[in-house]
C-alpha cells in the first residue's frame, strides 16, 4: 500500500495504510509482551478472586470498582470473563467475587496484578466528605487444563457439597431455583462455589474445576516454599501491604510500588487500561529471574 501511494494520491488507501500499521504495531506489542511469559502455566486461563479488606463499606465498594476494572481490562484484551460467584456487601459493593478470564496468556498477564490494591478518595459514604483509605486484594491462580485436572486426586468422601439459592443485592434471587453450588474440601478447608449457571449440574462442574485449580495451587505453593519460597510471604489486606495505590484526592495518581510506574490519568486505569502497569511488572520479574 505504501508503494502504491508513492505513485498516486488516494485518501482511502492512506487511511487503510494507517489502520493496518496501527494494528500491526498493536500485535507486535502483544507478541513482545508474550515473550516475558515463560512460566509453566502462563498460557492458561486464570481464576481470579477479589476480596474486600479493611474499611467496611468503603473497601467493599472499592472491591466492586476493581471487579469492573478487570472486566474492562479483559474486554480490551478480547478475553472472555465468566463471573462464577459474588458475595454482595451489606450496604454497597461486594465482599468477594470469583471470576474466570479465558484467553491466551490470561494467567500470565493477570498474575502481575496479584496483591493488595489501595484506594485513597473522598468517601461518597461519608456525609462529612472526609478522605478515606480502602483496601482490596486480588489473588490469581491458573485454571488447569483437563489433563492437569485429572492429576488432582480428590476423594469424594473429603467433599461437602452445599446447594443454595443465588442471591443478589437486597436478597433478590438471581435464579429461581436452588441451583448455586458450593463444594468444600474438608481436609484443607478450601471451598469453591458457582452461581452463574442455570442448572445445578453446570454449577457443580464449574465449582469442581475451580476447587481443583485451588488445590493444585496449594500444592504448588507448598513445593515453592520448600525450594525457594518463590511467592514470598503472604500479607494482610491492610496498610503497608499494597502493591499499588490509586489516589483520587487530594491529587490524582496511580502508583505501582513494585515498579515505581506512575500514571496521572486514574480514570483510564480504572477503565481497564492496565497494559503499562502489567508490562512494567512482567519486565521487573524477568530482570529478577522470574521472582514475583
Amino acid at each position: 500500500m505504501d508503494e502504491l501511494l508513492e505513485g498516486e494520491s488516494d485518501a482511502d488507501l492512506a487511511r487503510e495504510l494507517a489502520r493496518t500499521v496501527g494494528a500491526l504495531e498493536a500485535e507486535m506489542e502483544k507478541l513482545e509482551l508474550a515473550t516475558l511469559l515463560g512460566g509453566e502455566y502462563d498460557g492458561n486461563d486464570a481464576v481470579a478472586m477479589l476480596h474486600a479488606g479493611a474499611g467496611g463499606t468503603e473497601s467493599q465498594d472499592w472491591a466492586d470498582m476493581l471487579l469492573r476494572m478487570y472486566v474492562r481490562w479483559a474486554e480490551r484484551q478480547t478475553f472472555a470473563v465468566e463471573l462464577d460467584e459474588m458475595l454482595f456487601g451489606d450496604e454497597a459493593g461486594i465482599k468477594s467475587a470469583t471470576f474466570i478470564v479465558h484467553g491466551m496468556n490470561a494467567y500470565g498477564l493477570l498474575s502481575a496484578e496479584r496483591g493488595v490494591h489501595r484506594l485513597v478518595r473522598i468517601s461518597p459514604f461519608d456525609s462529612a466528605k472526609r478522605r478515606h483509605t480502602s483496601f482490596a486484594s486480588l489473588d490469581v491462580i491458573p485454571l488447569l487444563e483437563d489433563a492437569d485436572e485429572e492429576d488432582v486426586d480428590i476423594d469424594p468422601k473429603d467433599l461437602r457439597i452445599d446447594v443454595y439459592r443465588s442471591t443478589g443485592p437486597g436478597g433478590q434471587s438471581v435464579n429461581t431455583t436452588d441451583s448455586a453450588v458450593r463444594i468444600t474440601h474438608l481436609p484443607t478447608g478450601i471451598a469453591a462455589a458457582c452461581q452463574n449457571e442455570r442448572s445445578q449440574l453446570q454449577n457443580r462442574a464449574v465449582a469442581m474445576r475451580i476447587l481443583k485449580a485451588r488445590l493444585a495451587d496449594l500444592e504448588r505453593r507448598k513445593l515453592e516454599q520448600k525450594l525457594e519460597n518463590l511467592r514470598g510471604e503472604r500479607r494482610g489486606i491492610d496498610f503497608g501491604s499494597q502493591i499499588r495505590s490509586y489516589v483520587l484526592a487530594p491529587y490524582r495518581m496511580v502508583k505501582d510500588h513494585r515498579t515505581n510506574v506512575e500514571i496521572g490519568d486514574v480514570d483510564r486505569v480504572l477503565d481497564g487500561d492496565l497494559d503499562q502497569l502489567i508490562e512494567a511488572e512482567l519486565r521487573r520479574r524477568a530482570e529478577n529471574g522470574g521472582d514475583a
